[in-house]
């Protein structure tokens, strides 16, 4: 990627901002003496927690703040002219047209009773004196520029019929139809795949390198962040606390929020056994709770002393060209930033197998189908041809004792639905399941008490899972009386213990969800999966939503657990960096099949499934010094409803041109599996010496 510099006019410069809410109890300020400048062509990062006001200060920026918000002091310019004091025509002219914002849910932006073509065109004809015939042109034109296949039928879907990664490449179409000098990108990337997201992340530098556009990129994702921005800014409840060069700030922080954020994150290299995760104690205060002189940070840092409680740092410049909000920022800056290594007390589990020498999970070509009928008249006279959504096809796997098995893939590659087939939410539709020896294939419905006690699931979204009506302690006291695992007299000392386990305090045995924070919430749901003490619990994306220090908290808290109780953990998650730290052995799943398994280790180097080999190309690191291979897959993941002959993954496959003349079998013939060490398996036609000799995925991580 060419980094740019900020050279010439700035297209955006904010000045000692400031915004404020009115509230019950007045005005109360959000956002406090924030300033930076973007270039022609230049990335900014804006990162930091949930709560710092990342998002506050992209929508002050178009004045979107609300009938309760308002910029209390300072200047915005863009372009030279002063934004803030602005009527609401005069901002509207530039809305859409010389600045433009992409949101995080797509489906915010689209209109879901509006085909895709109307909605582009009227983004052109609202700005331009242009035809409705031009406009089409230009919509479609953008479209193909977006790498959008089928343009012309893109324009007469709508929202509903496109995948997550098509409505996002839409909205971004949608604001650079009118060429904008100003991008707003709110976390554009956070719930699309590893794949897509690096798709998008092309796009986009290959958008602002045509256009000369200038992005300000609001994300709490750190490897992301290093990929696509020139300058960084971190902000901290509601104040800038670093500002720099992305490799200056990478390289050297000099404020102990920044490193405390880089010490969260895994890294792909590393292991839950090599290295350890800090977690950054406490949460973002809110905005009431912000003191007035001193700093902000305080009581988070253990570098605090008696004059950050008494006095509100200055802003210190330092001689490599970045500047931090810290009394210590000189010192820390000189001070390489090194992860800690693990003691030697988390080992690694040995395969144990049970009493009867098999292992905790088996499945032998587990297959779960969805029935769908074609839309037709018979169809709805219950008469139409049967078809099968093939989710899970076939997946054969084991599972033993006190490991951790990491299950990676797309969005639609079936990793849930297996999941929810072993806890008895899907029934299969082939093959077996064994747990502890015993034949599980039956819905939870019809499962013996005691399969059901053994088995527990700790799911993506707590709100989804916990009751808003009862408090804490009751949601987790109800599995302990369900399956009696103390005595009556002793549930509530028990529900304590759990609280503890997960980090909590008694003081939330009366709380309510609505009083917790996100990963307060996951915490409280591994709670509940542990309340019946199981040996398999199953974890479907737990940490995917969560900020990165919410999330290293939430690892460790898993870790602990499974060290202390010899849990096994079945665990899915999109971040490969997560799942490469966190697991002990990974399957990489691709529609419905397994393409790779083997030891976490294993699967991370040479050689890999082709799959295998995109998806870690697609990986964000955090590292702006880390050199990957470019590899993009075409197309979107092909339909399990009539999923591809042969090698299900040969319609995107970039290395079938290994083959030569056999490259026919990737087309006709299931892979066989080739076996390259005692545990690692790929299905591939091509042979294992080939694989072996492509280069690494990752050629440098500093």
């Amino acid at each position: 990627m060419n980094k740019t510099n900020l050279s010439g006019d700035p297209v955006l410069e904010v000045e000692h901002l400031s915004i404020s809410y009115k509230t019950r109890r007045g005005w109360i300020p959000a956002v406090r003496d924030v300033s930076f400048q973007i270039g022609a062509g230049e990335t900014l990062g804006l990162v930091g927690e949930s709560g710092c006001g990342k998002s506050t200060v992209a929508f002050s920026l178009v004045n979107f703040l609300g009938s309760n918000g308002r910029i209390a002091g300072g200047s915005i310019r863009f372009e030279g002219s002063e934004l803030v004091g602005r009527s609401r025509r005069e901002l509207n002219r530039l809305r859409g047209n010389r600045i433009s914002m992409v949101y995080q849910n797509p489906m915010s932006a689209l209109n879901p009773t509006l085909r895709i073509g109307e909605q582009l065109m009227e983004v052109l004809t609202c700005h331009q004196t242009v035809s409705k015939t031009e406009a089409w042109d230009r919509a479609v034109a953008m479209l193909r520029r977006v790498y959008m296949p089928d343009a012309d039928q893109i324009m007469a879907r709508y929202p509903h019929q496109l995948s997550g990664g098509q409505q996002q490449r839409v909205v971004i179409a949608m604001a650079m139809l009118n060429h904008p000098a100003l991008l707003i990108m709110d976390e554009p990337t956070t719930a699309l795949d590893v794949t897509v997201e690096a798709a998008v992340l092309d796009l986009v530098e290959d958008l602002k390198q045509e256009f000369q556009t200038s992005i300000l990129f609001i994300t709490h994702n750190l490897g992301v962040v290093a990929r696509v921005s020139d300058r960084l800014c971190v902000m901290y409840a509601g104040e800038m606390v670093e500002q720099g060069q992305v490799d200056t700030v990478f390289a050297h922080p000099a404020h102990p929020y920044t490193r405390g954020l880089l010490r969260c994150v895994p890294r792909l290299g590393s292991t839950k056994r090599a290295l350890a995760l800090h977690p950054i104690p406490g949460r973002v205060p809110a905005p009431l709770e912000r003191p007035e002189n001193a700093c902000v940070f305080a009581p988070r840092c253990a570098h605090a002393g008696e004059a950050c409680l008494q006095e509100k740092p200055a802003w210190i410049r330092l001689p490599s060209g970045h500047g931090a909000r810290c009394v210590m920022a000189e010192n820390l800056a000189q001070k390489p930033l090194r992860l800690e290594r693990r003691s030697a007390s988390l080992k690694a589990p040995e395969a144990e197998e049970t009493a009867e020498g098999s292992p905790l999970l088996q499945m032998r070509e587990v297959k779960v189908y969805y029935e769908q009928r074609k839309p037709s008249l018979k169809s709805l006279l219950g008469l139409g041809d049967k078809e099968y959504v093939r989710a899970v096809d076939g997946v054969s796997l084991r599972v033993p004792r006190g490991r951790t098995l990491g299950i990676v893939g797309e969005s639609g590659c079936g990793k849930s639905s297996l999941l929810k087939a072993v806890i008895g939410l899907e029934r299969l539709s082939g093959g077996r399941l064994e747990f502890l020896g015993l034949d599980i294939a039956k819905t939870v419905r019809h499962r013996d008490f005691e399969v059901i006690r053994e088995i527990q699931m700790v799911f993506q979204n707590p709100d989804a899972t916990l009751n808003p009506s009862y408090s804490v302690g009751k949601q987790i006291a109800r599995p302990i009386r369900r399956f009696r695992t103390v005595p009556k007299g002793q549930v509530r000392s028990e529900v304590i213990r759990l609280l503890k386990a997960v980090r909590l305090g008694p003081e939330y045995y009366d709380r309510y969800p609505r009083q917790l924070s996100g990963g307060e919430k996951q915490r409280v749901g591994i709670a509940r999966a542990l309340a019946s003490r199981p040996d398999l619990v199953l974890c479907d994306e737990p940490v995917s939503a969560l900020d990165v220090s919410v999330q290293a908290a939430v690892l460790n808290l898993l870790m602990e657990i499974q060290e202390e109780l010899g849990t096994t953990l079945l665990f899915i998650a999109h971040d490969l960096s997560v799942v490469r730290y966190f697991t002990d052995d990974v399957a990489v799943m691709y529609l419905g099949q397994i393409m790779e398994r083997g030891p976490a280790e294993a699967i991370y180097a040479p050689p890999y499934h082709p799959y295998t080999e995109a998806l870690l190309s697609a990986v964000p690191i955090p590292d702006p010094s880390a050199r990957q291979k470019r590899i993009r897959l075409g197309g979107n993941v092909p339909s399990a409803l009539n999923p591809p002959s042969g090698c299900r993954f040969h319609t995107r496959c970039p290395r079938c041109d290994l083959l030569g003349e056999k490259s026919h079998l990737c087309r006709e013939k299931m892979p066989p599996w080739r076996q390259v060490d005692e545990d690692h398996f790929i299905a591939c036609h091509i042979p294992v010496e080939d694989l072996r000799g492509l280069d690494p995925v990752i050629h440098q991580v500093s």
